[in-house]
């Protein structure tokens, strides 16, 4: 039985084949040997890019199995630019985020939807934005946007809330770090799912990276560090 899949990460193996890690929408996230991929006439050569919604199947015992199988009903979703480092980092949190052979069905559509919104070319931070909160709900992270953690108040769109992460928002006019504050209004909206102005989709991505953060520990994300140089010469 043929699975939708898509390649989050590949790399040569031994003289013609590839470690292909695969991100399935029915078995999660693993890893699968395509044998000969790399040689001159194999029928899987140039179909194992990222972001391709491909079809695929596989067989054998252990954690390292065989593609066997591979179909490409759609075309390749072009990313080009910045948006290909979005999508490469999208393909990180994918792949350091999410357990192994666990199913993450919500995850695989929202990554879906993410790369063909990056494809389409609307605005990158919203697709962003939104799986990054839609992971954060299937790794098990809640936090309540609308009622404080300490007393359980509502949230009041005109005050300045604290974000501390084992406990989730607190009434607090000043903070250590000013990139913990965050506005009332910008709690409720997130609780109602909208990014649609530049400061909502800005204390988003604050919000997202500090949750984010332990999930990642100490890991240097590649596809950040790569965004960074191409911004620098381009500058330069």
């Amino acid at each position: 039985m043929l699975t939708p899949a898509f390649v989050i990460h590949s790399r040569p193996y031994r003289e013609t084949s590839q470690l292909v890690e695969v991100f399935t929408q029915d078995s999660g996230r693993f890893t699968l040997v395509a044998r000969g991929s790399r040689g001159p006439r194999s029928p899987l050569k140039g179909l194992l890019q990222p972001f391709t919604l491909l079809t695929i199947a596989w067989r054998g015992k252990g954690d390292l199995k065989n593609l066997t199988q591979v179909e490409c009903p759609d075309h390749s979703l072009r990313l080009g630019g910045d948006r290909l480092f979005y999508g490469l980092y999208l393909n990180e949190l994918v792949y350091y985020l999410l357990e192994a052979h666990t199913p993450f069905p919500e995850v695989f559509d929202a990554y879906a939807r993410a790369i063909m919104a990056l494809a389409d070319g609307e605005t990158p931070e919203l697709p962003l934005r939104r799986f990054e909160f839609l992971l954060l709900q299937a790794l098990g992270y809640a936090v309540d946007f609308e009622y404080t953690a300490d007393d359980e108040s509502p949230i009041e769109p005109t005050l300045l809330y604290g974000f501390e992460r084992e406990l989730g928002f607190v009434a607090c006019e000043r903070a250590p770090d000013p990139r913990t504050l965050f506005l009332g209004a910008h709690l409720l909206a997130f609780a109602e799912g909208r990014f649609d102005t530049p400061p909502l989709l800005q204390a988003a991505k604050r919000f997202s990276r500090l949750a984010l953060q332990p999930y990642l520990g100490k890991r240097q994300l590649k596809s950040r560090e790569l965004f960074l140089k191409r911004k620098a010469s381009m500058q330069g």
